[in-house]
């Protein structure tokens, strides 16, 4: 009987994934003006990243925050994440992450937080008395802020939900939102070597700016003197946030004890960009060493002019994990990762991050 009442709620997630998505419009470009908050579809981690995000179905521990909720319930204990971004090397755009997975304890699933910060730098602030500047400078703040929750509903299924919050602020003007991520994986085979998943990502109210830079000072005609000023205060039109589905399937190449060669892929359709597929490998050798390597294809990614293209990447990344195990029974240890996701122009996108099981 439970394992009937754990199928039935995995199904009832699925249905929850799939009717919401299927309402949205999705892969328009002719609405990209219409999006905002686009900070969510930048994957802060390195291991994941350098495999171009294509681990929907497969994707463990803290860094399925990004690719899939559902893939953190697979946290075994405690882990921590630190990572750093160098976004579209040239920009001087950085991107600071933290994340935090801890399992509750058997059958009680796992709860997962993170943050992510992106650092723009400071920006010289320009007027129209002032266009040159030289009046001072500000520092825009984008930051997300996740707390999910995970558990697996028997041996093959597992589902996950992810809320976060979104802020974006600049020195006089701000906005804040509210998402909602949910995803199911599905592993099968006789070494659980077949696995499916599904997510749907970004769902959430429309975000709007408010603050003292949409209020000037001015006269307004028929209302008292003309030397009387008024503050008149702007409303600011509200934007959509970048939902996001993503159905993804892997299958793992076990060559003995100690090698492991995983083939992934993965469809992402968002609501107001191009639909992207999107093929990865990856070879682990047992805990010590990941190599991996991916391409995204999206309609028009081989077109050299940036607006013909759609995006500033140009389909590769790669990437490698070098791990050193405290306790391998336990799976517990320190890992470094790094990631590059090639882009024109700018230099590319550069992850580093450190992973500490335990």
């Amino acid at each position: 009987m439970k394992n009937i009442y754990s199928i039935l709620l995995a199904l009832f997630l699925v249905v929850l994934i799939v009717y919401p998505a299927s309402q949205v419009t999705a892969g328009n470009k002719d609405r990209s003006g219409q999006a905002g908050a686009s900070e969510l579809l930048i994957n802060p981690w390195a291991k994941s990243s350098g495999w171009g995000g294509v681990g929907t179905a497969c994707t463990h521990g803290l860094e399925a925050l990004f690719t899939n909720i559902a893939g953190t319930a697979f946290t075994s204990g405690t882990e921590i994440i630190f990572s750093y971004t160098n976004w579209l090397q040239g920009s001087g755009i950085n991107i600071y992450s933290f994340g935090l997975s801890q399992k509750l304890g058997e059958n009680k699933g796992v709860l997962t937080a993170a943050v992510m910060s992106m650092n723009f730098g400071e920006i010289e602030i320009t007027t129209t008395n002032s266009p040159e500047g030289g009046v001072g400078t500000f520092k825009p703040a984008y930051m997300n802020i996740n707390i999910g929750y995970a558990k697996a509903f028997s041996n093959s299924i597992y589902g996950g939900i992810n809320f976060k919050i979104i802020s974006e602020s600049i020195s006089d003007a701000s906005a804040l939102g509210i998402a909602i991520d949910a995803g199911v994986q599905y592993v099968t085979g006789e070494r659980d070597q077949i696995k499916f998943g599904v997510a749907l990502k970004n769902v959430g109210t429309p975000m709007r700016f408010s603050g003292d830079g949409l209020s000037f000072r001015g006269i307004i005609p028929g209302h008292g003197n003309d030397n009387d000023l008024f503050t008149v205060s702007q409303r600011a039109e509200k934007f959509e946030l970048p939902a996001t589905l993503r159905i993804g399937a892997s299958y793992d190449f076990l060559i003995g004890e100690m090698n492991r060669i995983t083939l992934a892929g993965n469809f992402n359709s968002n609501s107001f960009t191009k639909d992207q597929f999107i093929l990865g490998l990856e070879y682990a050798l047992k805990y010590y060493l990941s190599l991996r390597a991916a391409y995204t294809y999206q309609q028009g990614i081989f077109e050299t002019n940036v607006a013909d293209r759609g995006t500033v990447f140009t389909g590769i990344s790669a990437g490698f994990t070098v791990s050193v195990p405290f306790n391998k029974e336990k799976e517990t240890g320190i890992g470094i990762d790094y990631s590059y996701r090639s882009t024109n122009p700018f230099g590319g996108v550069h992850n580093v991050g450190i992973t500490l099981n335990f």
